[in-house]
């Protein structure tokens, strides 16, 4: 889409992404060890207005992580962190997922070149990390 200067530009499309994290990052480096990808750079950036994150087994208290990137993931920029309450699976109980706190009126806003990466501060069976909001 070509952008016309003073011209009000408008989200286009939705999107939506997950990604899996099994391995803890230790370090809060622009290399973080065992990132994940959670959302690749739109065309023209994007507006994320809702971040979530849930285990996929029993698990301990977690740290979530999340980064953000303009250069494809070679530099990685640690821009926030929930913690994951601890939960045993159980039939009869609901897990309480992470929520980074972005929202329709408080959204993350990311560049044409920015993409989003995760990781967690504690090796578990998987945290499942998910991305919602609309491409420009």
């Amino acid at each position: 889409m070509a952008v016309t200067a003073n011209s009000i530009v408008t989200p286009q499309t939705p999107i939506g992404a997950t990604a899996v994290a099994t391995t803890a990052n230790t370090t809060y480096t622009d290399a973080p060890t065992n990132s994940v990808q959670l959302l690749a750079a739109q065309t023209n950036g994007a507006r994320i207005q809702k971040i979530t994150a849930l285990a996929r087994a029993t698990n301990t208290a977690t740290e979530c992580q999340l980064y953000v990137s303009a250069d494809g993931g070679t530099t990685k920029r640690f821009i926030k962190s929930v913690l994951m309450s601890a939960y045993t699976v159980a039939a009869t109980t609901a897990q309480t997922g992470a929520d980074f706190g972005y929202t329709d009126p408080s959204p993350l806003i990311l560049s044409s070149s920015e993409s989003l990466w995760v990781a967690i501060g504690v090796t578990n069976t998987g945290v499942v990390f998910r991305a919602e909001g609309y491409a420009y």
